[in-house]
């Protein structure tokens, strides 16, 4: 028996020898440290393309490299992870408008306000623009009396009726303090973009105050001398957050269906589609819940004519008019009332699915970024490249814009995310507001698991 286990032995060894030898030839060779976003700063980092050592001073070839930042939390934003969703009205066509016929599309990652816009933000604004030293940065063109006309007062007279006894809400809805953290309305689409610049301009101030943000880099310019620059400054304001905008119509649906609320941990595929922003085909909570037991009503809309709050001691939705930002569960993204209370602006231009592409759909009916030297002296002007834009085959125009989600006002089917309506951009009614979105730099957060097991 000692013989064959120490043949056995050599065998071993042998075989143990050779392989330690194989592995310092190839296997132990150094490996190319695999570069990134977040250690290419570090200290020995060097070009792959070029061999030059980032971050030399004394090198005037050196590219100074800064500590990678991930873009900043913004307030009130929720990152809407993208994906593949089926984008158009899942409900009967009651109105044979043949405007949103679902379609396979793909919405690259985003962020989105949790609530919508509310007075007491609102008025926040218009603060804003009552101190003399913020008067600068209302728009080139306007002064601060046209600007306040036309911008930023809401129209309450949006509540006025000849036909209703809303008087109460026309003086009251905007200021009254019990309504503070009501959606705003009596907004044009116009005045909620504004809104979306003020806001950018705000929160990039107050993040600059923070400390270590003087919104200034060091780098290396096209001519290799080292100098501070400020590349990521706007007005002298760090570009620390993209700017704040309405969503487009495709985000506003993906984010109000949050599909990711029926999808399994393990499956590639939804199980089911929603008829609203929460599970089930009706208007009512399917789960027993401590704060929402089942049966409770999930949103603010009118379940039919005249009906808008049930009977006293049985109320339904709880509500006659408006409600507040935060009433009712929030979806599966965590976002609130993106069905029922107020309508909310959406995107530029309406995204009529018949000539839009499958990934992030978005309808440009100009071309601002390209300029015909030959034919425009003047920048920004608008270049018709869109071969759809002159033909005059639909009533919907650039003036035209989308909103979905139903309102106060309004029955169940108009609360289901895949259904639209359009008005004129400088429209104002008292059961349309908005919230903002963001863009998302990088897809870089840690994915949520479904909800299922």
């Amino acid at each position: 028996m000692g013989k064959p286990i120490m043949s056995f032995l050599k065998q071993v060894g042998v075989f143990l020898l050779c392989s330690s030898m194989l592995q310092s030839c190839f296997l132990f060779k150094k490996k190319d440290e695999f570069q990134n976003s977040t250690n290419v700063h570090e200290k020995g980092q060097k070009s792959k393309i070029t061999g030059v050592n980032y971050n030399e001073e004394d090198n005037k070839n050196s590219f100074q490299v800064e500590a990678y930042q991930e873009q900043p939390e913004a307030p009130n934003m929720v990152y809407i992870e993208g994906g593949r969703f089926v984008f158009g009205s899942s409900e009967e066509d009651l109105l044979f408008k043949h405007d949103a016929y679902e379609q396979t599309e793909s919405v690259p990652s985003f962020f989105m306000d949790k609530t919508e816009i509310a007075n007491i933000h609102w008025l926040e604004y218009m603060r804003y623009y009552e101190n003399p030293s913020n008067v600068d940065s209302i728009p080139s063109g306007m002064n601060l009396q046209d600007y306040q006309t036309q911008v930023l007062l809401p129209d309450t007279t949006v509540w006025a009726s000849e036909m209703a006894f809303n008087d109460a809400y026309v003086a009251n809805y905007l200021r009254y303090p019990g309504f503070r953290f009501y959606p705003v309305v009596g907004i044009s689409w116009v005045q909620a973009s504004e809104f979306c610049k003020w806001r950018t301009k705000v929160v990039r101030e107050n993040m600059n105050k923070q400390p270590g943000q003087n919104g200034k880099s060091t780098g290396t310019d096209s001519l290799g001398t080292n100098k501070s620059v400020s590349s990521n400054v706007v007005d002298g304001v760090n570009n620390l957050i993209p700017e704040y905008r309405l969503p487009t119509e495709v985000e506003w649906e993906y984010a109000a269906k949050a599909l990711i609320g029926t999808q399994y941990a393990t499956d590639e595929n939804y199980p089911k589609n929603r008829v609203y922003p929460w599970d089930g085909k009706s208007v009512r909570n399917p789960y027993q819940k401590q704060e929402y037991p089942m049966g409770s009503i999930l949103a603010n809309f009118k379940r039919g004519r005249g009906d808008y709050a049930g009977i006293a001691g049985r109320l339904n939705d709880g509500c006659f008019l408006t409600n507040h930002i935060l009433a009712y569960p929030p979806n599966d993204f965590g976002l609130y009332n993106m069905a029922g209370n107020v309508n909310e602006w959406v995107g530029k231009f309406p995204e009529m699915i018949m000539d839009t592409v499958a990934e992030n759909p978005f309808r440009r009916l100009t071309d601002t970024t390209k300029i015909d030297s030959a034919k425009n002296k003047k920048p920004n002007n608008n270049i018709n490249v869109n071969p759809f834009a002159k033909k005059e085959e639909s009533l919907l125009d650039k003036n035209s814009k989308v909103y979905k989600g139903g309102s106060w006002k309004d029955v169940a089917y108009w609360c289901s995310p895949g259904t639209r309506r359009f008005l004129d951009r400088d429209a104002k009614t008292a059961d349309i507001g908005f919230r903002c979105a963001m863009d998302a730099l990088q897809n870089e957060k840690k994915k949520k698991k479904g909800k299922k097991e």
